[in-house]
C-alpha cells in the first residue's frame, strides 16, 4: 500500500478506535480497529511502522478528547484555533507511546508478533498511564467493560484487558494470512474467561443514597454575583433529599468551607442530622495551600477526604506551563495534595471516596480494596461542566464500570451535570439521571466485602507484573530474531 494510503487508513482506525467507546458499547470496533493498524504494520520498517501508529494514537485521542476544547475556549478564553491546536499536540504527545510500541514491533519482526504486539501495546499503555503523573483517559481495555473479555476484569486489570484485546487484534491479522495457531490459542484464551470463577465478593446490606446533580453552568459556577442563588439551591436540594447518606459534586461549594457564612454552615449542618452529608467543597489554609475534598457533615467522627491525584494544568501547574495557565484563568489553578485514604463509615458500609479522574488510577487506591477494613462502596464525585455533555461523560461512567468490574464493589457516582449514576458490582447501571437536568438521584447501592485476584495481586506489586510480562516478552523475541547476531 502507498504510504499516504497507509497513513489515511491508519488515522481512519484511530477514528473507528474512538467509537468503540461509550456510548456506544461497540467493544468489537477497538480489536477491528487495532488490527488495521497491526495489518498496516506488517511488513513496515521501524520508521514507517512509528509514523503509521503515531497517526493512529493521535486521531485517536484528538476525537476522544476533543471536549477539552470547550474548557480551553469557553471557559479559558483561549481563541478556537489555538485551543484546537492544544488539544492536537497533546493528542500527538500521546500518540508517540503508540508510535514507539509499533515501531519495536516492527523490529523485533513477524516472529511471535501476537505476543510481541500485545506486548508493545501493554507497555505503551502502561507507559501513557504512569508517566508524567499519567494521563490514561480512553485507555484501550476501557472499551471492554462490556463483552467477553469483560470476565477478565476482576483477575488481571484494564491494561491486562489492553493486552488481551492487542492479542486478539494481532491474531486476526494471523489470520488473514492462514496462521491458525496464535487465533486458537486467542480464542482458546478469550473464552477460557467465561468460564473463571466471577464471584469473589459478599453482600454487606443495603445503603440508601442521595446523589446530587445541581447543573450549575460551569461559567455561573465562580461568578460572585450568582454564587449565593446557587448555594441557596444546593441547600434546597440537600433538604430534600430522602436517602441515608446525601453525597454532593466535587467542589460543589466553590470556594473554602471557612469563607461560607456562618448561617449557611449551620443551615447544611442541621439538615446533616437528619442524614449525614458528604459535601464537596476546599479545605486547608493560605499557607499550606488548598486541597479538593469532600467534608463530611452530620457523622459521628470527623471526616475529610482530599484528592491526592491532581490533574496536571487544572489542580497544578508543569513544570515550564505557568504561562499557559495563567492565560486560562483558572481558579484554584495551585491546589494541595490531600493525604487521607481512609473510607467513611455508615450504616455497615465503608464508603471510598474519588474526586474526578482519580478513579482511573485503581492501582492508587487498590490498598482499600483489600484486607478487613476494605471499602465496601465506591464514590466518584466530580464536575465535567468544564467540557461539556457529549461524550465525556459517558467516557468517564464507563472508567467507573470497569473499576467496579475489577473490585466487585458498586460505585455511586454525584455529578454536577452528569453522569450522576449508581453502579452494582457487576458494573451495571442500576440508576442514572438524565445529564444537564437539576435533580436528586434516590437510590439504594448493595455493598460488598472481599477481594478479587486482581485487586490482591494490585495491592502487593502494582502493575509492575504486567511491566515484567511485557518487558520478558520482548526479550525473549529480540533473542530469537534470526538477523540478531548479524544485527
Amino acid at each position: 500500500m502507498r504510504a499516504g494510503l497507509a497513513l489515511l487508513a491508519a488515522l481512519t482506525a484511530g477514528l473507528l478506535h474512538t467509537a468503540a467507546f461509550a456510548p456506544t458499547g461497540a467493544w468489537w470496533l477497538q480489536i477491528l480497529a487495532l488490527a488495521t493498524l497491526i495489518w498496516l504494520t506488517r511488513d513496515a520498517t521501524p520508521r514507517r511502522a512509528a509514523l503509521l501508529g503515531a497517526a493512529f494514537g493521535t486521531a485517536w485521542l484528538a476525537s476522544g478528547l476533543w471536549w477539552l476544547h470547550i474548557s480551553m475556549h469557553q471557559f479559558g478564553n483561549i481563541p478556537s484555533p489555538l485551543a484546537a491546536l492544544a488539544v492536537l499536540l497533546l493528542a500527538i504527545f500521546l500518540g508517540t507511546y503508540y508510535a514507539a510500541g509499533a515501531a519495536l514491533a516492527a523490529w523485533l519482526g513477524r516472529r511471535w508478533r501476537v505476543l510481541v504486539w500485545a506486548a508493545c501495546w501493554l507497555l505503551a499503555e502502561l507507559a501513557r498511564a504512569t508517566f508524567f503523573s499519567g494521563f490514561p483517559w480512553l485507555a484501550s481495555g476501557y472499551a471492554h467493560s462490556v463483552g467477553p473479555l469483560a470476565a477478565w476484569a476482576p483477575w488481571i486489570g484494564v491494561y491486562g484487558i489492553a493486552a488481551l484485546a492487542a492479542a486478539c487484534a494481532a491474531a486476526l491479522v494471523s489470520l488473514g494470512q492462514r496462521d491458525w495457531k496464535p487465533v486458537l490459542a486467542v480464542a482458546i484464551l478469550v473464552a477460557g474467561g467465561a468460564l473463571l470463577p466471577q464471584d469473589f465478593t459478599q453482600s454487606t446490606g443495603v445503603l440508601r443514597v442521595s446523589l446530587l446533580q445541581p447543573n450549575v453552568p460551569q461559567e455561573q459556577k465562580f461568578d460572585q454575583a450568582l454564587m449565593q442563588a446557587n448555594l441557596e439551591r444546593l441547600a434546597t436540594q440537600i433538604e430534600s433529599a430522602r436517602g441515608q447518606l446525601v453525597v454532593t459534586p466535587e467542589s460543589v461549594v466553590p470556594l473554602p468551607l471557612d469563607y461560607l457564612a456562618p448561617d449557611y454552615v449551620q443551615r447544611l449542618q442541621r439538615s446533616a442530622e437528619q442524614r449525614p452529608l458528604l459535601l464537596g467543597t476546599f479545605l486547608g489554609d493560605d499557607k499550606l495551600g488548598y486541597v479538593n475534598s469532600l467534608a463530611a457533615l452530620g457523622s459521628a467522627e470527623p471526616y475529610a477526604y482530599g484528592k491526592r491525584h491532581l490533574l496536571p494544568f487544572g489542580e497544578f501547574v508543569p513544570t515550564g506551563f505557568r504561562w499557559f495557565v495563567d492565560l486560562m484563568g483558572i481558579p484554584m489553578q495551585d491546589q494541595a495534595s490531600g493525604q487521607h485514604q481512609q473510607a467513611f463509615e455508615l450504616a455497615g458500609q465503608r464508603l471510598r471516596p474519588l474526586v474526578c479522574y482519580e478513579d482511573l488510577f485503581g492501582e492508587d487506591f487498590v490498598t482499600s480494596m483489600v484486607g478487613d477494613k476494605a471499602a465496601t462502596v465506591l464514590v466518584n464525585v466530580s464536575n465535567l461542566a468544564w467540557f461539556g455533555t457529549l461524550m465525556v461523560q459517558d467516557q468517564h461512567l464507563q472508567f467507573s464500570q470497569m473499576r467496579a468490574l475489577e473490585f466487585q464493589r458498586p460505585f455511586i457516582r454525584s455529578t454536577n451535570t452528569g453522569a450522576t449514576a449508581v453502579l452494582d458490582h457487576r458494573g451495571r447501571v442500576t440508576a442514572r439521571l438524565d445529564p444537564a437536568v437539576s435533580a436528586v438521584l434516590e437510590a439504594e447501592v448493595e455493598g460488598r466485602s472481599g477481594s478479587t485476584p486482581y485487586a490482591r495481586w494490585l495491592a502487593a506489586c502494582g502493575l509492575w507484573p504486567l511491566w515484567a510480562l511485557a518487558l520478558a516478552v520482548l526479550v525473549g523475541a529480540w533473542l530469537r530474531r534470526p538477523n540478531k547476531r548479524a544485527s
